[in-house]
This record gives structure tokens, sequence and C-alpha cells, in this order.
């Protein structure tokens, strides 16, 4: 029912998690994410409690392979379930149950994963895959699109695609990024729940900048005189 990344940024240790499915308010029900700590997406027939408590595992140091474990052995859906786990090594695992509906599949590598279940075709995975490696020294978060919008170009969720979401972590344990569609209506030449998401990106992308030190510099100038500063007209 969802395709997803989730990954560390290698070169910076950023932690982020982009996703698209056809349920609603995937944002707030899948990924879960703690700076310098680890990200995770917890999907198929998930129980949002278990990505805070992969969290807490992450925490203590357990590695991923091992979070997965530790989980396993205290959640009696565990077939059911598709987790997917990144720490803030860059080391990768992922469960994904006997239970998850054709076509689901993952694929792990150096600090990063791409994961999905109940998807249109089995090209859906190897897409964001190949996608992520294609977009190789982008921003961390342009990456992160390219890979689910790779997914949903490749067939993406068999249901269709009705929520996503781009959730990025720094230092602060707030998201540098924190985009969420929880309702794209499947009508007719709408767009879907991709196309909303990166069209939220491209408008807060210039104000990654500004959001990462207006905390601690409230003095700074609105977002939108700012945004003149940096020669950069915003448009609705």
């Amino acid at each position: 029912m969802t395709f997803t990344v989730v990954a560390r940024d290698m070169e910076t240790g950023l932690l982020g998690v982009a996703q698209a499915t056809n349920p609603l308010s995937v944002g707030a029900r899948c990924p879960f994410i703690r700076a310098n700590v680890g990200a995770v997406s917890s999907q198929a027939y998930t129980d949002p409690g278990l990505g805070p408590l992969a969290i807490e595992l992450l925490t203590l140091g357990h590695a991923p392979k091992k979070v997965l474990a530790e989980i396993e052995g205290s959640d009696d859906g565990w077939a059911w379930r598709q987790i997917g786990v990144v720490d803030r090594h860059g080391r990768a695992a992922v469960h994904t149950g006997k239970e998850c509906k054709v076509h689901s599949a993952a694929i792990t590598g150096e600090g990063y994963l791409v994961m999905g279940n109940l998807l249109t075709t089995d090209q859906v995975v190897p897409a964001m895959d190949k996608a992520w490696h294609d977009s190789a020294g982008e921003l961390f978060e342009e990456r992160l699109m390219r890979v689910i919008t790779a997914g949903r170009d490749a067939g993406g969720d068999a249901g269709g695609h009705r929520s996503s979401c781009l959730i990025v972590y720094d230092t602060e344990a707030y998201g540098r990024t924190d985009l969420r569609v929880d309702f794209a209506p499947k009508r007719a030449g709408a767009p879907d729940a991709v196309d909303m998401l990166r069209d939220a990106f491209d408008h807060y992308k210039p104000m990654i900048p500004y959001y990462k030190v207006r905390p601690h510099r409230p003095w700074m100038p609105g977002w939108m005189d700012w945004l003149k500063t940096q020669g950069v007209e915003f448009k609705d």
C-alpha cells in the first residue's frame, strides 16, 4: 500500500523519509525520525507504535537488524508488517512480512533503503533504487523526492496516491523539512499526492536555509522579504 525511501545523507548526517500511498495521512502514521539517531518507516498493515519503539531501540545503540529482531519478539502481527530502519551510521535493514501483498519488495544499500508493498508492478522498487543512485550529489530532499516520483511513475501503489510526505531532520529535535499531503482526491485530471508534494517542496525549497537559521536569529527579516534578498520571487 505504500512505497518509501528512508535514508541518511552520508555527507551531512541528515536523516529523511519520503513516501506515498493510497490511504490518508501517511505522514502521521508511518515515518519516525530522531536527529542523530535514525529514521524509520512502519508500513503495510502498520502499527504506528512500532516506529517510536524502533527509534528508542536505536537510541539505546542497537543496530537496525537488532532493532527488527527485538520488535519481532514483541509483535504478534509481525507477518503483516513492512518496516525499514536506517541509523545514524547509515546502516539499513528491512523486514517485509509474508502476509504483505504482491508486489512487495525492498532494496538496501549504504545509507538508504527503498521498499514498498501492494505495488502495481515489480518494477517500482528497482525504479526507486535507480533514482537514488542517479540523483547522487543533489540536495538531500531533492533526492528523496526523485525517488518517490520514480516509484509513482513506475506504477506506485496499486490503489493510487492519496497521501504523501517528505520529512528531513538535521541536528535539531524538529524537522528541517516536514511537508505532508494528507488527502489528494482521486479525480480525473487532478494532481495526485506525489505531484502535490512536489509543488509544496518546490515552493519550500528556497526557505530551507532560512528556517534553519531563523529560530536562532529572530531579528531576521520576514520570510518573503528574506526571499527577495536572495533574488527569489515567491509565486503562489
